[in-house]
Protein backbone atom coordinates (compact mmCIF):
# COMPACT_ATOMS: atom_id res chain seq x y z
CA UNK A 1 0.00 0.00 0.00
CA UNK A 2 2.67 2.63 0.91
CA UNK A 3 4.45 1.40 -2.47
CA UNK A 4 1.34 2.43 -4.20
CA UNK A 5 0.85 6.25 -2.49
CA UNK A 6 4.47 6.63 -3.19
CA UNK A 7 4.04 6.08 -6.76
CA UNK A 8 0.94 8.40 -6.60
CA UNK A 9 2.26 10.88 -5.17
CA UNK A 10 5.32 11.18 -7.24
CA UNK A 11 2.77 11.06 -10.58
CA UNK A 12 1.44 14.02 -8.98
CA UNK A 13 4.47 16.19 -8.42
CA UNK A 14 5.88 15.42 -12.02
CA UNK A 15 2.39 16.32 -13.38
CA UNK A 16 2.91 19.85 -11.72
CA UNK A 17 5.52 20.47 -12.75
CA UNK A 18 5.21 20.32 -16.65
CA UNK A 19 7.81 21.72 -19.30
CA UNK A 20 9.70 24.17 -16.33
CA UNK A 21 6.95 27.12 -16.33
CA UNK A 22 7.58 29.23 -13.33
CA UNK A 23 5.08 30.03 -10.47
CA UNK A 24 3.85 33.40 -12.34
CA UNK A 25 2.54 32.01 -15.43
CA UNK A 26 0.04 34.82 -16.53
CA UNK A 27 1.52 38.30 -17.05
CA UNK A 28 -1.86 40.99 -17.19
CA UNK A 29 -0.95 44.50 -17.38
CA UNK A 30 -4.05 45.78 -19.01
CA UNK A 31 -5.26 47.72 -16.52
CA UNK A 32 -1.66 49.74 -16.21
CA UNK A 33 -0.64 52.61 -18.03
CA UNK A 34 2.08 52.51 -20.09
CA UNK A 35 5.24 55.08 -19.01
CA UNK A 36 8.77 56.33 -20.24
CA UNK A 37 11.93 56.71 -18.36
CA UNK A 38 12.96 60.48 -18.48
CA UNK A 39 16.71 59.77 -19.42
CA UNK A 40 16.62 56.48 -21.06
CA UNK A 41 14.14 55.10 -24.25
CA UNK A 42 12.77 52.41 -21.78
CA UNK A 43 8.86 52.04 -21.98
CA UNK A 44 7.52 49.92 -19.01
CA UNK A 45 4.29 49.17 -17.00
CA UNK A 46 4.68 47.95 -13.34
CA UNK A 47 2.26 46.55 -11.40
CA UNK A 48 3.43 45.70 -7.60
CA UNK A 49 6.51 43.68 -7.56
CA UNK A 50 6.16 43.03 -11.57
CA UNK A 51 7.48 44.95 -14.70
CA UNK A 52 7.40 44.65 -18.27
CA UNK A 53 9.83 46.48 -20.40
CA UNK A 54 10.25 47.84 -23.75
CA UNK A 55 13.88 48.85 -25.36
CA UNK A 56 12.64 51.63 -27.45
CA UNK A 57 16.04 53.02 -28.15
CA UNK A 58 15.82 51.98 -32.12
CA UNK A 59 12.31 52.06 -32.68
CA UNK A 60 10.63 55.18 -33.91
CA UNK A 61 7.35 56.55 -33.04
CA UNK A 62 5.76 58.38 -36.03
CA UNK A 63 3.38 61.44 -35.95
CA UNK A 64 1.25 59.75 -38.93
CA UNK A 65 -2.04 57.58 -38.29
CA UNK A 66 -0.02 53.92 -39.74
CA UNK A 67 0.91 50.44 -38.84
CA UNK A 68 4.35 49.02 -38.42
CA UNK A 69 5.64 45.66 -37.46
CA UNK A 70 8.60 45.30 -36.07
CA UNK A 71 10.90 42.44 -34.78
CA UNK A 72 11.59 41.49 -31.04
CA UNK A 73 15.54 40.75 -30.98
CA UNK A 74 18.26 41.61 -29.20
CA UNK A 75 18.07 45.53 -29.94
CA UNK A 76 14.08 45.80 -29.86
CA UNK A 77 14.35 43.84 -26.56
CA UNK A 78 10.83 43.06 -24.33
CA UNK A 79 11.70 41.84 -20.74
CA UNK A 80 9.21 40.27 -17.83
CA UNK A 81 10.56 40.89 -14.20
CA UNK A 82 9.66 39.42 -11.26
CA UNK A 83 10.59 41.51 -8.07
CA UNK A 84 11.09 40.29 -4.33
CA UNK A 85 9.52 43.74 -3.41
CA UNK A 86 7.28 47.34 -4.84
CA UNK A 87 8.56 48.11 -8.41
CA UNK A 88 8.79 51.79 -8.69
CA UNK A 89 10.46 54.37 -11.70
CA UNK A 90 13.34 54.15 -9.83
CA UNK A 91 13.61 51.07 -9.90
CA UNK A 92 13.88 50.87 -13.90
CA UNK A 93 14.93 54.07 -14.41
CA UNK A 94 18.20 55.13 -12.44
CA UNK A 95 21.30 55.20 -13.58
CA UNK A 96 22.32 53.04 -10.49
CA UNK A 97 19.68 51.37 -10.00
CA UNK A 98 18.25 50.95 -5.88
CA UNK A 99 19.58 47.87 -4.29
CA UNK A 100 16.44 46.84 -3.49
CA UNK A 101 13.86 45.58 -4.62
CA UNK A 102 15.97 42.07 -6.36
CA UNK A 103 14.70 40.71 -9.26
CA UNK A 104 13.93 37.29 -8.82
CA UNK A 105 12.34 36.20 -12.07
CA UNK A 106 13.68 37.32 -15.50
CA UNK A 107 12.07 36.62 -18.52
CA UNK A 108 13.78 37.26 -22.14
CA UNK A 109 11.58 37.29 -25.09
CA UNK A 110 13.76 35.94 -27.91
CA UNK A 111 11.29 36.43 -30.84
CA UNK A 112 7.91 37.58 -32.53
CA UNK A 113 7.29 41.20 -33.41
CA UNK A 114 5.74 43.80 -32.24
CA UNK A 115 2.43 45.80 -33.86
CA UNK A 116 2.64 48.87 -33.07
CA UNK A 117 -0.54 50.98 -34.39
CA UNK A 118 -0.57 54.48 -34.24
CA UNK A 119 -3.00 57.01 -34.72
CA UNK A 120 -3.86 61.24 -33.42
CA UNK A 121 -5.18 61.75 -29.98
CA UNK A 122 -8.09 64.79 -30.62
CA UNK A 123 -10.15 65.23 -27.84
CA UNK A 124 -13.71 66.39 -28.85
CA UNK A 125 -14.71 70.14 -27.84
CA UNK A 126 -18.29 70.08 -26.60
CA UNK A 127 -18.68 73.46 -26.73
CA UNK A 128 -17.95 74.10 -30.78
CA UNK A 129 -17.19 70.74 -32.31
CA UNK A 130 -13.56 71.63 -33.01
CA UNK A 131 -10.48 69.24 -32.52
CA UNK A 132 -6.97 69.73 -31.60
CA UNK A 133 -4.01 66.96 -31.91
CA UNK A 134 -2.79 66.64 -28.38
CA UNK A 135 -0.53 63.53 -28.93
CA UNK A 136 -0.30 60.42 -30.51
CA UNK A 137 -1.54 56.96 -29.50
CA UNK A 138 0.91 54.24 -30.04
CA UNK A 139 -1.07 51.20 -29.38
CA UNK A 140 1.44 48.02 -29.38
CA UNK A 141 0.49 44.32 -29.52
CA UNK A 142 3.04 41.34 -29.64
CA UNK A 143 2.63 38.45 -31.73
CA UNK A 144 4.17 35.27 -31.69
CA UNK A 145 6.27 36.39 -28.92
CA UNK A 146 8.48 33.70 -26.98
CA UNK A 147 9.95 33.90 -23.48
CA UNK A 148 13.25 32.25 -22.42
CA UNK A 149 12.48 31.76 -18.88
CA UNK A 150 15.75 30.42 -18.07
CA UNK A 151 14.39 27.52 -17.32
CA UNK A 152 11.87 26.26 -19.98
CA UNK A 153 9.98 28.85 -22.41
CA UNK A 154 6.52 30.30 -22.81
CA UNK A 155 5.07 31.76 -25.88
CA UNK A 156 1.93 33.81 -26.70
CA UNK A 157 0.14 33.87 -29.53
CA UNK A 158 -1.09 37.77 -29.13
CA UNK A 159 -0.43 39.13 -25.97
CA UNK A 160 -1.25 43.13 -25.73
CA UNK A 161 0.76 45.67 -24.27
CA UNK A 162 -1.20 48.40 -24.30
CA UNK A 163 -1.09 52.13 -24.81
CA UNK A 164 2.03 54.56 -25.11
CA UNK A 165 1.00 57.88 -25.49
CA UNK A 166 3.38 60.41 -26.41
CA UNK A 167 2.15 63.81 -25.81
CA UNK A 168 1.84 66.69 -28.45
CA UNK A 169 1.66 70.57 -28.70
CA UNK A 170 -1.54 71.56 -31.19
CA UNK A 171 -1.24 74.85 -33.52
CA UNK A 172 -1.65 77.57 -31.58
CA UNK A 173 -4.04 79.36 -33.90
CA UNK A 174 -3.11 82.49 -31.98
CA UNK A 175 -4.48 85.02 -34.41
CA UNK A 176 -5.74 88.11 -34.26
CA UNK A 177 -8.70 87.98 -36.51
CA UNK A 178 -7.67 90.56 -38.22
CA UNK A 179 -7.07 89.81 -41.88
CA UNK A 180 -4.64 91.46 -44.81
CA UNK A 181 -5.62 91.43 -48.69
CA UNK A 182 -2.47 91.01 -51.28
CA UNK A 183 -3.57 94.26 -53.93
CA UNK A 184 -3.17 91.78 -57.23
CA UNK A 185 -4.14 88.27 -55.82
CA UNK A 186 -6.72 89.16 -53.75
CA UNK A 187 -5.36 86.55 -51.36
CA UNK A 188 -6.50 86.83 -47.54
CA UNK A 189 -4.05 85.76 -44.42
CA UNK A 190 -4.30 86.86 -41.06
CA UNK A 191 -0.50 85.99 -39.21
CA UNK A 192 0.97 86.37 -35.92
CA UNK A 193 4.95 86.01 -35.73
CA UNK A 194 5.13 82.10 -36.40
CA UNK A 195 1.92 81.35 -37.97
CA UNK A 196 -0.46 82.64 -40.63
CA UNK A 197 -4.06 81.36 -42.30
CA UNK A 198 -3.97 82.11 -45.90
CA UNK A 199 -6.91 81.77 -48.33
CA UNK A 200 -7.13 81.67 -51.97
CA UNK A 201 -10.18 83.48 -51.83
CA UNK A 202 -12.98 84.03 -54.82
CA UNK A 203 -12.45 87.87 -54.94
CA UNK A 204 -16.31 87.81 -56.00
CA UNK A 205 -17.10 86.81 -52.26
CA UNK A 206 -15.56 90.37 -51.32
CA UNK A 207 -18.02 93.22 -52.63
CA UNK A 208 -18.29 96.11 -51.69
CA UNK A 209 -21.75 95.77 -51.33
CA UNK A 210 -23.80 94.99 -47.70
CA UNK A 211 -25.02 91.22 -47.71
CA UNK A 212 -28.88 91.32 -46.70
CA UNK A 213 -29.44 90.04 -43.46
CA UNK A 214 -29.22 86.70 -42.75
CA UNK A 215 -27.83 86.20 -46.35
CA UNK A 216 -24.09 85.98 -46.52
CA UNK A 217 -22.02 85.50 -49.62
CA UNK A 218 -21.47 81.44 -49.56
CA UNK A 219 -18.85 79.23 -51.32
CA UNK A 220 -17.20 75.95 -50.58
CA UNK A 221 -13.49 75.50 -50.01
CA UNK A 222 -11.67 74.53 -52.68
CA UNK A 223 -8.41 72.77 -54.00
CA UNK A 224 -6.92 76.06 -55.77
CA UNK A 225 -9.70 78.70 -55.62
CA UNK A 226 -11.21 78.98 -52.03
CA UNK A 227 -8.09 77.12 -50.67
CA UNK A 228 -7.43 77.37 -47.06
CA UNK A 229 -3.85 76.61 -45.93
CA UNK A 230 -2.34 77.02 -42.23
CA UNK A 231 1.87 77.36 -42.16
CA UNK A 232 3.67 77.07 -38.85
CA UNK A 233 6.88 78.37 -39.29
CA UNK A 234 10.63 78.20 -37.68
CA UNK A 235 11.26 81.36 -37.50
CA UNK A 236 9.68 84.97 -37.20
CA UNK A 237 7.20 86.26 -39.65
CA UNK A 238 6.67 89.31 -40.72
CA UNK A 239 4.17 90.89 -43.86
CA UNK A 240 6.69 90.68 -46.46
CA UNK A 241 6.75 87.06 -46.44
CA UNK A 242 3.16 86.95 -48.12
CA UNK A 243 1.59 88.80 -51.89
CA UNK A 244 4.91 87.58 -53.80
CA UNK A 245 5.02 85.53 -56.69
CA UNK A 246 6.79 82.73 -54.81
CA UNK A 247 6.62 82.26 -50.76
CA UNK A 248 10.75 83.42 -49.43
CA UNK A 249 12.52 80.37 -48.12
CA UNK A 250 13.15 81.75 -44.98
CA UNK A 251 11.43 81.43 -42.39
CA UNK A 252 11.24 77.99 -42.73
CA UNK A 253 7.79 76.26 -42.86
CA UNK A 254 7.30 73.35 -40.05
CA UNK A 255 3.87 72.71 -40.21
CA UNK A 256 1.61 73.28 -43.36
CA UNK A 257 -1.99 71.68 -43.01
CA UNK A 258 -4.24 72.61 -45.99
CA UNK A 259 -8.58 72.23 -45.52
CA UNK A 260 -10.43 69.39 -46.83
CA UNK A 261 -12.80 70.69 -50.02
CA UNK A 262 -16.28 71.24 -49.04
CA UNK A 263 -19.08 69.47 -49.78
CA UNK A 264 -22.52 71.23 -50.17
CA UNK A 265 -24.42 71.67 -47.25
CA UNK A 266 -22.64 69.47 -45.30
CA UNK A 267 -18.62 70.78 -44.61
CA UNK A 268 -16.24 72.93 -45.60
CA UNK A 269 -18.29 76.52 -46.16
CA UNK A 270 -16.76 79.73 -46.58
CA UNK A 271 -19.61 82.79 -45.44
CA UNK A 272 -18.83 86.22 -45.99
CA UNK A 273 -20.93 88.81 -44.37
CA UNK A 274 -20.59 92.83 -45.22
CA UNK A 275 -21.87 95.71 -43.32
CA UNK A 276 -20.58 99.27 -44.07
CA UNK A 277 -18.66 101.85 -41.96
CA UNK A 278 -18.91 105.53 -42.57
CA UNK A 279 -17.05 105.27 -46.30
CA UNK A 280 -15.46 101.75 -45.60
CA UNK A 281 -17.12 98.16 -45.31
CA UNK A 282 -16.23 95.42 -43.30
CA UNK A 283 -16.08 91.63 -44.88
CA UNK A 284 -16.31 89.24 -41.91
CA UNK A 285 -15.57 85.89 -43.03
CA UNK A 286 -16.70 82.58 -41.23
CA UNK A 287 -15.36 79.30 -42.10
CA UNK A 288 -18.09 76.14 -41.24
CA UNK A 289 -17.05 72.48 -40.35
CA UNK A 290 -13.70 72.88 -41.84
CA UNK A 291 -10.91 69.95 -41.17
CA UNK A 292 -7.26 70.73 -41.89
CA UNK A 293 -5.32 67.85 -43.01
CA UNK A 294 -0.99 66.75 -43.21
CA UNK A 295 -0.68 63.77 -44.20
CA UNK A 296 -2.71 61.07 -42.89
CA UNK A 297 -4.02 63.29 -39.85
CA UNK A 298 -6.48 65.52 -39.78
CA UNK A 299 -7.93 68.48 -37.03
CA UNK A 300 -11.66 70.19 -37.31
CA UNK A 301 -11.82 74.07 -36.75
CA UNK A 302 -15.29 73.65 -35.15
CA UNK A 303 -18.97 74.67 -36.59
CA UNK A 304 -18.38 78.77 -36.76
CA UNK A 305 -14.49 79.46 -37.14
CA UNK A 306 -14.65 83.29 -37.11
CA UNK A 307 -11.27 83.47 -39.63
CA UNK A 308 -11.20 87.25 -39.39
CA UNK A 309 -12.29 90.60 -40.50
CA UNK A 310 -11.27 92.76 -44.20
CA UNK A 311 -11.74 96.07 -43.90
CA UNK A 312 -12.05 97.68 -47.41
CA UNK A 313 -13.29 101.19 -49.11
CA UNK A 314 -14.66 101.92 -52.36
Amino acid sequence: MKKIFSIFFLAVILHSCDDGDLTQETINFDSVTAQKCNSTNIIYKVKENEALLIDASQIIFPTEETTQEIDINTTNRVIYRFYNGTVTSATLCETIPPANPIVVDDWIATGGKMVITTKAVKPLNQTDNSTRITGYSHNITFKNITFNKGNGTQVYDTFTFGDFIITNTPPPLAFKKVLNQCPSTKQLYDKNSSEALILDIDPTLIKNESTPLNTPRVALIGNTVNKLTYRLFGGVLSDSYFCNTTYPATPSVTEEWIAIPGVANISGTIEVTTTTFGTGFKHTIVLKKVKLKKGTNDFSLGDNYIYGELQTTN
